[in-house]
């Protein structure tokens, strides 16, 4: 796994921090300000280091679903923290039973180091998974001044990847492709903080399905370049992802007759193409 990495998104600050084989943990904290929000803790170890290189303070933990890679570490870092108060925000329904904060669709967040999270209902991968979008045109009129120049930045787990998207482990393809249609309405220059390094594995999957994508051609260099200089190819954006993700791209004629002939009969819908490229790479 690649070393602790900082990504400077002007008021919002992102840490990433690897863990695992492929995983990716996020800790986000506001520019000059010491207080820090740690997205999918699932190893509380290399959480508690990077904050203490950063020299942070937790102020709480951001869930966006059960899957034990992106839970495992929250007790950890309440036994470590507790001289606190830590919240932790998260779905409700119960599958996560550290959260204090439950989540549901068009809520916003105002965290205690002055960001403002919106957050989505994202079924699909799970059905209890949840995303947090920062947008900087919406933060409270005290902090528009700093974050008007700032890039949006969402948070989505296990939902949307690198050139790729998150197996139905629970949901169906219906509801996935619904949730991956609202990651479309962001704007392109949106950067993506995705859950693990699956990126080289996702764009042999897209070129598959595509082989004349220029733009995909293109990315596919780029990306491995940066895995043989053993670089992150996290965070990506909202328009690289329209233009080379598969699973974003199932209205696109390319992406369709790829689809209809892996499956052998014709699809008549957006979703039920989404169905057929999310069956096909299951198995590829």
């Amino acid at each position: 796994m690649n070393t602790m990495t900082s990504h400077s998104n002007q008021a919002l600050n992102v840490i990433q921090v690897p863990a695992f084989q492929d995983n990716y943990l996020w800790i986000i904290h506001r520019e000059n300000n010491p207080l820090a929000y740690v997205v999918d803790p699932g190893d509380a170890t290399p959480i508690i280091e990077a904050l203490a290189k950063h020299n942070l303070t937790l102020a709480g933990i951001l869930v966006t679903h059960h899957h034990p890679d992106h839970t495992a570490g929250i007790e950890g870092l309440l036994k470590t923290f507790n001289h606190r108060t830590v919240p932790v925000y998260g779905p409700d329904g119960g599958s996560v039973p550290s959260v204090t904060h439950p989540l549901h669709e068009g809520d916003s967040i105002d965290l205690e180091n002055g960001l403002m999270l919106k957050i989505f209902e994202v079924p699909g991968h799970t059905l209890d998974h949840i995303a947090y979008f920062y947008d900087p045109q919406s933060q409270s009129s005290s902090k528009q001044s700093t974050d008007k120049a700032a890039t949006p930045a969402l948070f989505c787990g296990d939902t949307l990847f690198a050139a790729g998207c998150g197996r139905l482990f629970e949901g169906t393809p219906s509801q996935m492709h619904h949730s991956l249609s609202k990651y479309m309405a962001f704007p392109d220059d949106t950067l993506v903080y995705c859950a693990h390094e699956y990126t080289l594995a996702n764009l042999a999957f897209a070129v598959a399905v595509e082989p004349n994508n220029n733009v995909l051609s293109n990315r596919v260099t780029q990306e491995k370049a940066k895995r043989e200089q053993h670089q992150s190819t996290i965070p990506t954006n909202i328009g690289l992802e329209k233009a080379t993700n598969p699973f974003l791209r199932c209205h696109i004629p390319a992406v369709i007759k790829s689809a209809e002939q892996q499956e052998g009969k014709p699809l008549n819908s957006d979703e039920a193409v989404f169905g057929a490229v999310r069956k096909w790479k299951d198995g590829f």
